[in-house]
């Protein structure tokens, strides 16, 4: 089965094509303003997913991610925190890598910088200019909408709806068309400005994405991502700005766009001050939890976030490491033609469940139910007497390596300490057995109960006790 991407531009799934043997992929990325939040996890390990899964179905991927270093926003923390602006901007990006890197989110090929591209945004616009597609006015230059037929393509908005409240869109006298849109923007007293044909000043916000693409990836592109709140005005201004300045279309052939996370039914922003960090949700739970809970949906759907589903992610993810145990005391012995090929079927029917739930749209719930379902089956043949551990680790090695694909490190745990905790563990074991044979059954059913209580079921045959890591009670 082919590849289906959901595209915003024709508002349908589409079998996946790049024009060449390289994906080229951008991200609309941070304006790093603050410490990222939970909303920013939910975006960026979302395409990270997308990235991934490109990657494994055989694709190589050119992935560029922008960082907007300089913005009204950042000029305002800048005054609040008493450092220059390009500071605020240094660490709210360092603070971005490291919780991303805890994350697992993968590091991108390039990561342009406004502020490092402001000699070729010139050009960029001067060449607008020239051609008539933008004019300038009192120090600013804005784009002519009107001169840009297919405006709203993305958006679906007509002329008549006018722009978006709320918008970062520039209201000035002198605009030829309430749509137009600043390109560039004249100096203010104690804000950051460089020189240019009108004047010194500073580019505006959409046209820095569209020069970074230019510049990293050329002038058209395999898949553009961003969040949802992004198609309006700034992704359609990208468009109209970009197909006029090459005289091609379209500027990116799939535009791919994250559905927003709430809290307390409004979207989790800065702006809002209605958000809780990266940081702090790390510093309770797991990354692999995390990062499970926020691939829990697919992507374009919009989410509402809860602690409550944060600790079903947790529970989860021990259930999927839970397979990976071996069952202790099983029995040693060479597996049965009839037992490898039952585990030969589940590794294909988990492989086939996974390829085809991603393929559609990269739905990673159905990518995750095909993990949990191998879990299962892992655990249910586990668990029948005198099975033997080696006929297993086909599948075992296929949970890891599709958990793999979503960027979940299903072995991450299996450190030092967690070696010794299993040994403490077989030490319990054992006291309980010699307790068990000494008709001490008060305490043994303490030790039992206790283990539990810690996350280790235990299970009781003539042959022995065997245990295993399960989830917390």
């Amino acid at each position: 089965m082919a590849l289906r991407i959901f595209s915003t531009l024709s508002g349908k799934e589409e079998e996946f094509k790049p024009a060449s043997d390289v994906v080229k992929m951008y991200v609309c990325g941070m304006t790093p303003k603050f410490h990222p939040h939970v909303g920013h996890a939910r975006l960026f390990v979302s395409i990270d997913v997308l990235r991934r899964y490109l990657i494994y179905r055989g694709h190589r991927v050119h992935f560029v991610q922008n960082f907007t270093d300089v913005d009204d926003k950042i000029i305002a923390r800048s005054n609040k925190e008493g450092i220059p602006a390009h500071e605020v901007a240094q660490k709210y990006t360092d603070s971005y890598f490291e919780v991303m890197d805890a994350l697992g989110v993968m590091r991108a090929d390039e990561y342009p910088k406004a502020t490092l591209v402001i000699p070729s945004i010139i050009a960029f616009i001067e060449k607008l200019v020239a051609e008539g597609y933008a004019y300038p006015l009192d120090g600013d230059v804005y784009f002519e909408v009107s001169k840009f037929p297919e405006y709203g393509k993305l958006s679906r908005r007509s002329e008549d709806e006018g722009v978006m409240a709320g918008a970062r869109v520039e209201v000035e006298a002198g605009k030829r068309d309430p749509r137009d849109f600043a390109l560039w923007k004249a100096a203010k007293p104690g804000e950051p400005a460089w020189e240019s044909p009108w004047g010194p000043g500073r580019p505006g916000w959409h046209i820095e994405c569209s020069t970074m693409i230019n510049e990293t990836l050329g002038e058209q592109i395999d898949i553009h991502a961003g969040g949802r709140d992004l198609i309006f005005p700034h992704h359609e201004n990208e468009i109209a700005q970009s197909e006029a300045f090459c005289h091609c279309s379209p500027f990116a052939r799939y535009w791919v766009h994250i559905g927003l996370l709430s809290i307390g039914g409004e979207k989790m922003s800065h702006s809002l001050n209605n958000f809780l960090t990266i940081q702090q949700l790390l510093e309770k739970f797991e990354p692999a939890a995390v990062r499970l809970y926020l691939i829990s949906i697919p992507y374009r759907m919009p989410m509402a976030y809860s602690q409550e589903g944060v600790e079903a992610a947790t529970k989860g993810l021990a259930r999927l490491r839970s397979a990976l145990e071996l069952r202790r005391g099983a029995e040693e012995r060479a597996p049965r033609p009839e037992e490898v090929e039952a585990v030969d079927r589940l590794v294909e029917s988990a492989q086939r469940a996974f390829t085809d739930g991603m393929d559609a749209d990269f739905n990673t719930a159905l990518g995750l139910a095909a993990l949990y379902e191998l879990s299962r089956e892992i655990n249910r043949l586990r668990s029948q007497e005198g099975y033997p551990n080696d006929v297993l680790t086909p599948a075992r090695a296929k949970l890891v390596e599709l958990a793999g694909v979503l960027g979940i490190d299903l072995e991450a745990q299996r450190t030092e300490e967690g070696r010794a905790a299993d040994a403490y563990v077989d030490l319990l074991v054992e006291i309980r057995t010699k307790l068990r044979a000494a008709k001490q059954w008060a305490l043994s059913d303490e030790i039992r109960d206790r283990l539990k209580d810690l996350g280790v079921a235990l299970e009781d045959s003539p042959q022995g006790t065997v245990w295993k890591y399960s989830e917390r009670g």
